[in-house]
């Protein structure tokens, strides 16, 4: 089933310790409904039970948090719907203290014979993991089932932390007898996770839809894995978790969303109003950050959804909604134009992850390298790409991209090589390709060899192909494909080192100079509508950042796309983005520019015992909106444009359309500005 959720929600945590009373003392029916309204909020998740295992409605089958002397549930509940105000409701899941204390036996087992999770011992402080084989799963069902019945309008079900590690509890010992698996093999133990977890969404969400069929279910990991589809059947929807500053990065919720969008499920982003992650009291996000990242939800398709954590008094924040109101209100005026709009784009990125779905869903990875600096070059180019999994459709792509480690399965050489006969390009890098047995598996007009010995080498691209500012060969960090040029065209050569760094022949601090003649093996090479690149770029991207890699891979963008780019973009610089969106029923394409900057600060931190706690982290901030002047764009779209407009101003632009592509200015981009063009 599908769902339409509303544009400007709140995630409103209250994971609350037993030890403190007098919770929602200070709750105050009116003053809850003006603060919500003032924010421009029009829905809430609120909470039913949390981490703690503490309930807050009156349950007969777990316990009532031991301060709180009613239910603030249905106060909460109550107080939003007589506004208009929808109410999705939380259950914890993956985690339950008090179930674990009162059932230790339900926890998970590690092979090693430890208690597994995000705590290993009782006299750590922490969240404790259940076994989604042990009957603490009856006992969920029965919480879902009791919250249903209770609240029968409610507007959704978020369960949280949808996890499992390896687990030889007595349960999941059982389950693996009964299934002759082994568990003193790794892979039998990975299928027990598998069950686990799939045994969990099962039961879940029969609990849920046998009692009403309508409605909304999300189960929260964290994170949506592309190309694992086996889960999607037991979603309404999306929520797309990504607080750029607690360790996701502002890189990663584009490209969570240019996944979600392919798929046929409504979704939103989930950032937080936090300046670090979840849990945090006291911590307060810059308002022109939080800007910023609603804009950006709304420019890759998503609606809003932004996390706070209640007092244990009831009061919600006044700060923190001044600032989420600063962003919902601009929101409001602009959600109209996000409606329902779907992507328009010339690349499609087949992302490793999804190739290695299950895998990649187990351990919960937020990122391949690969995919990230893949993806972050893309955006950095400003390229209009979607990200894809083996299973969506390629036709409609001019190009497709397969970075660095993709395994060429074989329904994905099928559906390749059927999109190459039919006049797609393909741009292979590194390993992707690549076939252990039979070799590199497309006529890239060249003989792929082994890796070569030498790490790292060099690259001299040959002319027009260069960065702007480099004309001698430069480091790739990394091991590259030994690759010999027949019938293609090579993009330049790889220079070795005079020798790899050792104990009894290195040079200066880190590798050796390359030697000055080439190695006779090339870079990259293109035959026809095929091109392969000998490195693994987009995961040297990743670790380096160097700006001369990336505009070697966009100069070979550009020679591979000729005149083919639906978007250019004079003018923004490379941490701006771009999207282009398509409402067809109001026959209007909207381009979305965003610009901010975004400064690394901080470092080692102690988030006293929070879930990045001793990481090393430094924090990517949002502080000042710099205002950019005098951006020059290009559309090229087959269709006769009568009217280009800045929305929600409704400010015409002058513009010309000349052999399809439109031409316009844009005096000034402030954060995020949306242009519109009607037929």
């Amino acid at each position: 089933m599908t769902t339409s959720l509303r544009f400007r929600q709140i995630h409103l945590d209250f994971h609350t310790s037993g030890a403190i009373a007098g919770i929602g003392t200070q709750f105050d029916k009116a003053a809850y409904q003006a603060t919500l309204q003032r924010a421009a909020v029009n829905s809430v998740s609120t909470f039913a039970t949390c981490h703690h295992g503490w309930s807050y409605y009156d349950t007969k089958v777990g316990k009532r948090h031991p301060g709180l002397s009613f239910d603030l549930l249905r106060a909460q509940f109550d107080a939003c719907k007589e506004v208009g105000i929808n109410v999705p409701i939380y259950l914890t899941a993956g985690v339950h203290n008090l179930a674990a204390d009162e059932h230790p036996e339900w926890r998970e087992i590690s092979p090693e014979g430890k208690y597994s999770g995000w705590t290993d011992s009782n006299l750590k402080p922490g969240f404790k993991m259940l076994s989604f084989h042990s009957p603490y799963l009856d006992y969920l069902c029965e919480q879902v089932k009791e919250v249903m019945h209770l609240f029968p309008n409610a507007d959704g079900i978020f369960l949280d932390i949808i996890s499992q590690n390896e687990d030889c509890s007595v349960w999941a010992l059982q389950h693996m007898q009964a299934k002759g698996l082994d568990p003193l093999k790794p892979e039998d133990r990975r299928q027990s996770r598998l069950d686990g977890l799939m045994k969990y969404y099962q039961r879940v969400t029969e609990t849920v839809r046998s009692i009403d069929p309508n409605m909304p279910i999300f189960h929260n990991s964290g994170h949506v894995t592309p190309g694992y589809r086996d889960i999607l059947q037991f979603f309404s929807h999306l929520e797309l978790e990504s607080l750029p500053t607690g360790g996701w990065g502002y890189d990663h919720f584009p490209m969570s969303a240019k996944y979600a969008h392919k798929l046929d499920l409504d979704y939103l982003g989930m950032t937080g109003k936090f300046h670090s992650t979840w849990g945090e009291f006291g911590g307060y996000k810059h308002p022109n950050a939080l800007r910023y990242e609603c804009c950006a939800m709304l420019a890759f398709g998503a609606k809003c959804s932004v996390g706070d954590q209640l007092h244990p008094d009831g009061t919600l924040d006044e700060s923190t909604y001044e600032i989420i109101g600063a962003a919902y209100r601009e929101v409001a005026q602009k959600e109209i134009f996000v409606q329902g709009a779907k992507s328009y784009a010339d690349v499609g990125l087949i992302c490793s992850a999804a190739v290695h779905g299950a895998d990649s869903f187990l351990t919960n990875r937020r990122e391949r390298p690969s995919d990230t600096g893949a993806g972050r070059m893309l955006l950095e180019a400003h390229v209009l790409f979607d990200v894809l999994d083996i299973e969506m459709d390629f036709s409609n792509y001019k190009l497709l991209i397969l970075p660095d480690d993709v395994d060429v399965v074989p329904e994905l050489e099928v559906k390749l090589k059927a999109y190459l006969a039919e006049g797609g390009m393909l741009l292979l890098t590194g390993s992707s390709g690549i076939d252990p047995k039979r070799g590199m598996l497309f006529d890239v007009g060249a003989e792929v060899g082994e890796l070569s010995e030498y790490s790292p080498d060099y690259v001299l691209p040959r002319a027009g192909l260069r960065a702007d500012f480099v004309n001698r060969p430069m480091v790739m960090y990394a091991q590259s494909h030994r690759v010999k040029v027949t019938d293609g065209e090579s993009f330049g050569d790889v220079y070795d080192p005079y020798f790899n760094r050792q104990w009894d022949h290195f040079c200066s601090h880190q590798h050796a100079p390359n030697q000055p003649e080439a190695s006779g093996f090339s870079c990259g090479v293109r035959k026809g509508n095929i091109a392969y690149l000998a490195h693994p770029i987009f995961s040297i991207y990743r670790s380096y950042g160097q700006v001369a890699l990336r505009q070697y891979f966009e100069k070979i963008l550009a020679q591979l796309m000729a005149e083919d780019r639906s978007l250019n973009v004079s003018g923004l610089p490379s941490n701006g983005r771009v999207s282009l969106m398509h409402q067809s029923d109001e026959q209007r394409f909207i381009l979305h520019l965003l610009y901010a900057n975004t400064i690394n600060r901080g470092g080692a931190v102690d988030l006293h015992g929070g879930n990045i706690s001793g990481a090393q982290q430094s924090y990517e901030v949002i502080e000042d909106l710099v205002p950019l002047t005098g951006l020059t764009v290009e559309i090229r779209l087959n269709i006769v444009v009568n009217s280009v407009r800045l929305e929600p101003s409704g400010e015409s632009l002058e513009f010309e359309q000349i052999n399809g592509i439109v031409y316009f200015k844009v005096a000034e981009l402030l954060c995020h500005q949306m242009i519109v063009l009607t037929y």
